[in-house]
């Protein structure tokens, strides 16, 4: 099946969504179909993505995978882009599913750094760049490279990216999270003004804002499978170069990001889950082992931050 929406350019406002479960651990398809169909219709949100961290793609099998992305291409596949993620410790494994991909239906891909190369990838960047090749030869859906920070041993040297930018035609963005605001400003700067221009798509959740303003052509987030309402209108506000509003948006989005950033940092899409469940939009918060439920406490604490912007009603949460 060719894709939905060809020549799709990753840009805007960029949901990642999150991937519900079973008491038993199994897929949760009614519930994700629920979800698909309230981010995908937000205003201002310009494709959705799945199979990635926030749907604990490290936690489903191929198949798995594979029944995700069709479910989400019958859900909203007519009427928005799909991206897919490509999250594979082995290039040959990253194929198979890319090829997998392309031939469901979805209009481009989130390519994951390969985890083995995490010691030493510094030395021998090519090894991460030729990842990227080997996808890009398999598909011709565009591509959008996942750049880790620094601390992880998975950063793309920025010569990397030029330098991928000019072989492979179908690299069409980055999602930024190399945590560091003046190596992403940088990022904005190279990759934008290229000839063939590589857009950067923030996804420095915990400070949305400020990376925004540096001129990112988007956001790509898990944080809005929740609030992807007030991240489309921040993105708006800072494009149309309204500061006033976009601090204001900024205030409301602060206290989700402080609760849903704070360590440990990998349970960032369980407290997402939760934040749905206090509003009424999923029936559980299931997530699957390594990950554990949350203590009373710090749903508290979300609960707490939902109030503080604006999405959930203090009396309504008494009631519960």
């Amino acid at each position: 099946m060719p894709a939905r929406f060809p020549g799709h350019e990753p840009r805007g406002t960029i949901p990642a969504v999150l991937l519900p479960f079973h008491d038993d651990l199994s897929i949760d398809e009614v519930s994700y179909r629920a979800h698909l169909r309230d981010v995908a219709s937000v205003r201002g949100v310009t494709a959705i993505t799945t199979n990635a961290h926030a749907s604990e793609v490290a936690s489903c099998d191929p198949e798995e995978q594979e029944r995700v992305l069709a479910v989400t291409l019958e859900e909203i596949g007519d009427q928005i882009p799909v991206v897919n993620g490509i999250y594979a410790d082995g290039t040959l494994q990253a194929v198979r599913l890319a090829k997998r991909a392309a031939a469901g239906g979805a209009s481009a891909l989130l390519v994951f750094p390969p985890g083995v190369l995490a010691r030493g990838n510094a030395a021998r960047p090519d090894c991460l760049a030729d990842h990227v090749r080997a996808i890009a030869a398999a598909t011709d859906l565009p591509l959008i490279v996942f750049q880790y920070p620094a601390v992880t041993g998975l950063t793309y040297p920025l010569e990397t990216l030029v330098r991928l930018a000019e072989e492979v035609p179908s690299f069409r963005a980055i999602k930024d999270w190399c945590n560091d605001p003046a190596l992403a400003e940088r990022h904005i700067e190279v990759l934008h003004g290229l000839r063939r221009p590589v857009n950067v798509l923030s996804t420095h959740s915990a400070w949305l804002f400020a990376s925004l303003v540096t001129g990112a052509a988007g956001l790509l987030s898990g944080s809005g499978s929740v609030i992807a309402e007030l991240q489309a209108r921040l993105f708006d506000a800072v494009q149309a170069g309204d500061m006033a509003a976009a601090q204001t948006l900024n205030a409301r989005i602060r206290p989700t990001a402080q609760v849903f950033y704070a360590d440990p940092f990998f349970d960032m899409h369980n407290r997402m889950k939760e934040a749905l469940v206090l509003l009424g939009k999923l029936p559980r918060a299931v997530v699957r082992p390594p990950l554990k439920k949350l203590e009373q406490m710090e749903i508290r604490r979300i609960a707490d931050a939902l109030v503080a912007a604006g999405l959930l009603e203090r009396t309504r949460l008494a009631a519960e």
